[in-house]
């Protein structure tokens, strides 16, 4: 890893809550040097190496050279819930994320990291994981450089609005988590903040081809990129 090269970063999902750690991990490294936020409305942070650029999802392809930074963090997706639909779901979750690597691949952005989700698999019978595997599987045979994908088990973390399945589920996983070992460990959940920390983490050092990280491996890079932290996300 260089640490001397200033580099460019381009954030989409700012406003979510991984994406919210994102780039708070992102603007603390020295090594960004401009860190640009892709956002639906103006989010309320002010910084000196912060460009916010607002869009329309539904023209990416008219605002081609704001894709152009040499490392592409993609922290958007939603609910079927909050969809409504499957086909809503499926352009949140997959058209736009591959739209939005075809338009930085050909700006020459060298690698792409993307919160995807355990389980996701193209042959899945389940919808949600399958068009999961579906856009993990397009955006990998681009031509990045390296493409990271991580994906986490239940996500824990304060969001703006509150849901209580997700908060009871978070409770009875994090109670029966020091037993969730061995082959367990992949569905062990994990903080928003150390996805965030470990996907900035890894991009930092510069690998190579198409790399999966499940929640236990998260949780592992994070807790050898900050030794010290190494119990604060257990």
């Amino acid at each position: 890893m260089n640490e001397t090269r200033p580099r460019t970063a381009l954030l989409v999902g700012a406003s979510g809550l991984v994406g919210s750690h994102c780039l708070k991990a992102l603007l603390a490294r020295r090594e960004y040097q401009v860190v640009t936020a892709l956002v639906r409305r103006p989010l309320p942070i002010e910084h000196p190496k912060l460009v916010q650029q607002v869009i329309d999802f539904e023209q990416l392809e008219e605002r081609e050279g704001l894709f152009k930074a040499e490392d592409i963090f993609c922290c958007l997706g939603t609910t079927m819930k909050k969809a409504g639909s499957q086909e809503a779901f499926t352009r949140v979750d997959h058209d736009y994320p591959l739209e939005i690597a075809r338009l930085a691949a050909r700006q020459g952005a060298r690698q792409f990291l993307m919160v995807s989700a355990l389980g996701a698999d193209t042959s899945s019978r389940i919808f949600y994981n399958r068009v999961k595997g579906q856009v993990e599987e397009a955006i990998s045979d681009l031509t990045f450089e390296a493409v990271h994908i991580f994906r986490p088990s239940l996500i824990m973390g304060r969001r703006p609005k509150f849901r209580p399945v997700e908060w009871l589920a978070m409770i009875l996983v994090s109670t029966i988590k020091p037993l969730m070992i061995g082959p367990l460990r992949r569905y062990r959940p994990i903080k928003a903040a150390i996805i965030a920390q470990a996907m900035v983490g890894i991009a930092l050092e510069d690998r190579r081809g198409v790399n999966l990280f499940e929640s236990h491996q998260i949780q592992e890079n994070y807790d050898r990129q900050v030794p010290a932290a190494g119990h604060s996300g257990g």
